[in-house]
């Protein structure tokens, strides 16, 4: 347990239906629906599907059962009520088609919007901080000088919105992974919530990695082997990565009009954790759209979403948001814009000496022996053709090139001057009038 993860409090493990905050028609509902359309009869496999604890799913049955919807199955080799068999009555599948042609969700419950709010202040984003020495950690093998670090380190801790820009090639990318690889630790996310009626669903495989699950059980009859609320999933602070594919309509719920469900927005996804929208002014939306549609979220710290029927309502914006881009800040944002993202961090090229360091890092990684000829002619020949401008991604491409023209010429991996020189033709390209 890292000491992030011993500040965060898990919501606690259901002790009776009325601690689910949920409405009791709607557990029936989601109750009849999932033993409907997974064909499930035994109480764990409906307890573990639902994610309630085995004595709670048993009191859901119960009143199933005494308002003639559920009935027992005879069996002889059942010796525990955990282990007893139940199936729908024609009742019982009449009203679960009813329930299912107005939503088709079932499965684990939902949390109510409200419980899940409490759970996010105990879990909050803006509540992590990030040592110097975590930032370095993880941002890995990258060579960063130290007044990188020292403006990346409050704009994290902060869990404020941060602006990197800065030449193409320089790592912008890698620094925004590596700022979530610094947090380090666990939070709960939901596998759905409710507001309205309507349900949810959240939790995504794609954006979480989960941790831990919390499993009731079946052995204890009237106890819970559960030590957190199992409608959460226990995951890594989530990341979510976006880039030119980015619409503002991504940022909606999604209503799925044949199963009659909703997919949170991404943003909602990423809550305790990070959204990053890299390759900023690649988008069809204008740079200036996608940064007014974050300015309500970042200064208020909630969204506004809106269901199917019109009705917008508030859901709370926990999430540190990075944009990246390769543009200059002036020329893609007015300065109402610029106001709104609380740290500009400008993201430069390597100097010369830190270049020559990631050459020599690569180098050892792919196994190539450094040649002092080869660093001197690419220094002083090949750079001043270029203004001396250095790129972090330049090391990893001139080698590669290398050693992909060394084995395909059947030649033991190794520097040259001439090698630089094939690799360089590759890596820009020069401007010139093609004759059609």
């Amino acid at each position: 347990m890292n000491m992030h993860q011993a500040q965060i409090t898990a919501p606690p493990a259901i002790r009776s239906l009325e601690a689910t905050g949920l409405d009791p028609v709607l557990m029936r509902d989601i109750l009849l629906k999932t033993i409907f359309r997974m064909s499930l009869s035994n109480v764990t496999k409906i307890s573990q599907t639902l994610c309630l604890p085995i004595p709670q799913t048993i009191e859901l049955i119960d009143i199933a059962r005494g308002e003639k919807l559920i009935e027992a199955v005879a069996s002889a080799t059942a010796s525990t009520t955990s282990e007893a068999r139940f199936q729908l009555t024609e009742a019982g599948k009449a009203r679960a088609m009813d329930a299912l042609s107005q939503s088709e969700y079932y499965g684990a419950m939902p949390v109510p919007l409200g419980q899940y709010e409490h759970q996010i202040k105990r879990q909050s984003i803006r509540d992590i901080q990030i040592t110097r020495r975590q930032i370095q950690i993880a941002m890995g093998d990258l060579i960063l000088p130290p007044s990188l670090i020292d403006d990346l380190g409050p704009a994290v801790s902060s869990g404020r919105s941060i602006l990197m820009y800065g030449p193409p090639g320089n790592g912008k990318s890698s620094i925004s992974n590596g700022i979530r690889a610094a947090m380090g630790d666990r939070i709960y996310v939901p596998r759905a919530v409710v507001h309205a009626g309507q349900v949810i669903n959240v939790y995504d495989p794609i954006v979480h990695t989960l941790v831990e699950s919390s499993d009731d059980n079946p052995s204890l009859l009237r106890q819970t082997g559960n030590r957190f609320d199992n409608r959460y999933v226990c995951c890594e602070r989530p990341t979510v990565i976006t880039g030119g594919e980015l619409t503002l309509e991504m940022l909606d719920l999604k209503f799925n009009p044949v199963s009659r469900t909703y997919q949170a927005p991404l943003q909602f996804k990423a809550t305790g954790g990070v959204f990053i929208i890299d390759d900023l002014g690649r988008q069809e939306e204008p740079p200036q759209s996608i940064v007014n549609r974050w300015i309500v979220p970042m200064e208020m710290n909630y969204d506004i979403l809106a269901l199917q029927s019109g009705e917008k309502f508030i859901v709370p914006f926990d999430t540190l948001v990075i944009f990246s881009t390769n543009f200059h800040p002036n020329d893609i944002f007015d300065q109402a814009a610029l106001r709104r993202i609380f740290y500009k961090i400008k993201i430069d090229g390597p100097s010369q000496s830190d270049f020559l360091k990631i050459f020599a890092m690569v180098a050892k990684k792919r196994k190539m022996q450094l040649d002092e000829d080869t660093l001197i002619y690419m220094i002083q020949t090949k750079y001043p053709t270029i203004d001396n401008v250095y790129a972090n991604y330049q090391p990893v491409f001139l080698i590669d090139q290398m050693i992909a023209i060394c084995d395909f010429e059947g030649q033991p991996r190794h520097m040259s001057p001439t090698l630089i020189d094939r690799a360089w033709k590759n890596m820009f390209v020069q401007s010139e009038t093609i004759v059609r």
